[in-house]
């Protein structure tokens, strides 16, 4: 990737100044799922991208939508008028000046680094507005956007085809599972509910907040609702557990809705803590059932967010095979998964040299020599 024509460099005539004043965030509305029109030709977003239409817009044109709760300082584009729903800020572009530029600045502040939550991640409107940006003049924003996306035309192609080769990955890790925990394939299977094949272990869970946690170093993963998010240094558990989403994204949510833990751990409130009666069902076996089982309808509330509860989760019906066709799936499951992770950790790897590409890309045109500023 050459670098970007020298001409477009930081100089003269930029406006250096806090993105409060260049670029001020107004907050989301809330929009239920419910309340959407499906056959609506605005988009509506949310801070992990679009999530629906409706008939009717917030915004009044060209829009960029900034992730304020969960998908921290994502930035979207929509080039037609909006709905970023209450998980999001959005910006409208100041007057004469090109939208996408402030797309690819927002983008090199990575503003993720700004989520300073204890709990959900979020991003404060006070740290952003603080933050100090170049601004270059609107004559030469369009040129430094179309050198840019001349320069990331193929990379994101690339990045294109390493998430299509990703979210077949997952479809194909979904069907397998599913089609070998499908209880009209057993021979003979004993039905149920999860409470008589499991026990919740929720009473032991704790949560810590990130600050609390950072006064405690140490080596025990701190798991919550979509796997590890820290460490510790003590732990809760320490045997095979199965974990099961509480409180989190279940509409449209591709990650598996359980995962299956054996060392010594820390759980936080936010996921279901179950351990598998062995005499009748094996943890991994467990697993399996509930990974992409149809909690959906077992939920509570109203947006994407929603809440799997104690009891709804425990009287959910299930059907277990013996424990000898259960071994027998398990070691299959994993027979078959074993290449898919493997290709899977090597499409990460490649999109994670990706992005820091792109990021170096976006340094280069937005971070300014100290002398190359005019104040």
């Amino acid at each position: 990737m050459s670098e970007l024509r020298s001409d477009l460099a930081i100089g003269a005539g930029w406006q250096h100044a806090s993105l409060g004043k260049i670029l001020p965030l107004k907050y989301g509305k809330s929009l239920p799922a419910q309340l959407r029109d499906p056959n609506g030709t605005h988009p509506v977003y949310g801070s992990s991208g679009m999530v629906g239409t409706h008939s009717a817009a917030l915004t009044n044109g060209p829009t960029l939508i900034v992730g304020r709760k969960g998908n921290v300082g994502a930035i979207h584009y929509s080039a037609v008028p909006c709905w970023p729903i209450d998980t999001a800020y959005f910006v409208e572009a100041p007057t004469g000046h090109n939208l996408r530029y402030y797309k690819y600045l927002l983008e090199s502040l990575n503003l993720v680094k700004l989520d300073r939550s204890t709990a959900i991640p979020g991003l404060s409107r006070d740290d952003y507005n603080a933050v100090e940006v170049s601004v270059a003049p609107p004559a030469q924003q369009d040129e430094i956007v179309a050198e840019l996306e001349k320069q990331f035309s193929r990379l994101d192609e690339a990045v294109a085809n390493l998430q299509r080769v990703k979210a077949n990955l997952k479809r194909y890790e979904k069907a397998t599972i599913e089609s070998l925990t499908n209880p009209e394939t057993f021979e003979e299977c004993v039905s149920g509910t999860i409470a008589d094949f499991a026990i919740s272990l929720d009473n032991m869970r704790k949560p810590v907040n990130k600050a609390e946690r950072a006064k405690r170093p140490g080596n025990v993963p701190y798991l919550g609702a979509n796997g590890q998010t820290g460490w510790i240094d003590a732990h809760l558990f320490d045997e095979e557990i199965v974990l099961v989403v509480e409180d989190e994204t279940f509409v449209g949510r591709t990650a598996p809705f359980s995962y299956y833990f054996a060392e010594k751990c820390w759980v936080n409130n936010h996921t279901h803590v179950l351990r598998a009666r062995p005499d009748v069902v094996l943890p991994k076996y467990l697993n399996l059932a509930l990974s992409y089982y149809p909690f959906i309808p077992l939920t509570t509330g109203s947006t994407g967010r929603r809440k799997l509860t104690k009891g709804a989760l425990m009287a959910a019906p299930v059907h277990v095979p013996s424990l000898a066709t259960q071994r027998e799936i398990v070691a299959e499951v994993d027979r078959r998964l074993s290449l898919v992770r493997r290709v899977g950790e090597e499409v990460d790897v490649n999109l994670k040299r990706a992005q820091a590409l792109r990021q170096a890309t976006l340094h280069r045109a937005f971070m300014p020599k100290p002398e190359a500023i005019q104040l």
